[in-house]
């Protein structure tokens, strides 16, 4: 949703990190993380501490967070033939020990799920995959484009799905952190806020908050409020078009309270600042305000479970955000081009320049920024 004539390549939205300041682990201490201060026009980036962030508030903000939860999303199990065609015996062999990996990208109902599939090719319809001992199955129901599948999961045991999942199922950890998941990523690759499962991903500018820090701000009398967008594919799928105008976004689904809503159109009519606690919440919030625009509607947003396709980058009119907490993105990707939108592109792209050459931390499990 471009306004102007300018058309964004992916090379507007680039620049260079050296590997080594790719964070593979979290910090000892969550607000231990470093806070790059940004004015959202134009000014010079400051450097703080993430435990710095209630005194740096102006004490007035509504902070707006995602309280997704993530999912154990990334399964292991072995191929297991197809229902209506029991394999044969010089194919049986490679059916039970094909090892398969499954990423569960959306959940559509109680065992359906949009995930994927590796080694995708090779998994047709029909086709059936067992985990762990066999207790938990899933069958092939449907292919689908950007290469997904529909599969329905069916327990073998006296435990449901979700238990399989929950005990089965791998912390989805981003590529670029370059070793397996660890028990200790179940609890700090979490927000200390997380509630609703569905997530396959962390809103990771959520990481930082302890219950300490959100005290903290509460005695500032600053108002705090949630929502939940369950991160997927949406946020982190690769911009492969030369032209960002020409990516399309996969749908993420989201929910807005209505108390949430509520205190949004008080604050905005306070003349207090919004700050949304990361990219997702921009995205939720800033959908919800195009939905109700283009319905009609009198209100600011509408509140209520809906799906956001919004692919917010420069040009973009935003509704509702004022401030932004969020922590550094990949280049060429569209989380930089949402945070391009906000604060600039020249501004935005300074600041990770500095965040460089300060040698920040980056991306999930890296520090952050403060935009406003």
């Amino acid at each position: 949703m471009l306004l102007d004539s300018h058309l964004m390549r992916l090379d507007d939205v680039d620049y260079h990190l050296p590997e080594s300041q790719i964070a593979q682990r979290p910090l000892d201490r969550r607000d231990a993380s470093r806070l790059l201060g940004l004015p959202r026009s134009e000014g010079s980036p400051r450097d703080h501490l993430f435990s710095d962030l209630p005194k740096l508030l102006r004490g007035d903000e509504l902070v707006v967070l995602n309280n997704a939860r993530v999912i154990p999303a990334r399964l292991f199990g072995r191929r297991a033939g197809v229902h209506s065609q029991p394999p044969s015996s010089s194919t049986r062999h490679e059916h039970l020990t094909g090892r398969v990996e499954v990423f569960l990208t959306r959940q559509v109902d109680s065992q359906l799920w949009e995930a994927l599939v590796r080694p995708g090719r090779k998994m047709q319809t029909g086709e059936r995959v067992l985990f762990g001992e066999g207790e938990l199955e899933a069958e092939v129901i449907s292919r689908g484009e950007l290469g997904l599948r529909t599969l329905r999961f069916v327990s073998r045991d006296t435990s449901g799905v979700p238990e399989h999942l929950e005990r089965l199922g791998h912390i989805p950890l981003p590529p670029y952190i370059h070793r397996s998941d660890e028990s200790s990523d179940r609890e700090r690759y979490q927000t200390v806020f997380a509630k609703q499962p569905g997530a396959i991903a962390a809103p990771t500018a959520g990481l930082h908050f302890t219950p300490e820090v959100l005290e903290r701000i509460r005695a500032r009398g600053i108002e705090i409020c949630e929502l939940a967008l369950d991160v997927g594919l949406g946020t982190f799928q690769p911009v492969h078009t030369e032209t960002l105008e020409a990516h399309v976004m996969h749908a993420e689904s989201y929910e807005i309270p209505m108390e949430t809503a509520q205190r949004i159109k008080e604050a905005r009519a306070a003349g207090r600042h919004i700050l949304a606690v990361g990219t997702t919440v921009v995205r939720a919030l800033e959908a919800a305000a195009l939905r109700a625009a283009e319905l009609g509607s009198a209100e600011l947003l509408l509140p209520g479970r809906a799906d956001a396709r919004l692919f917010i980058y420069p040009g973009f009119p935003f509704r509702v955000v004022d401030a932004l907490l969020t922590n550094f993105h990949l280049p060429r990707s569209t989380l930089l081009a949402l945070v391009c939108a906000f604060a600039g592109r020249e501004n935005v792209l300074g600041a990770y320049n500095h965040a460089v050459q300060a040698e920040y931390r980056f991306y999930s499990y890296g520090d952050c920024m403060l935009i406003r």
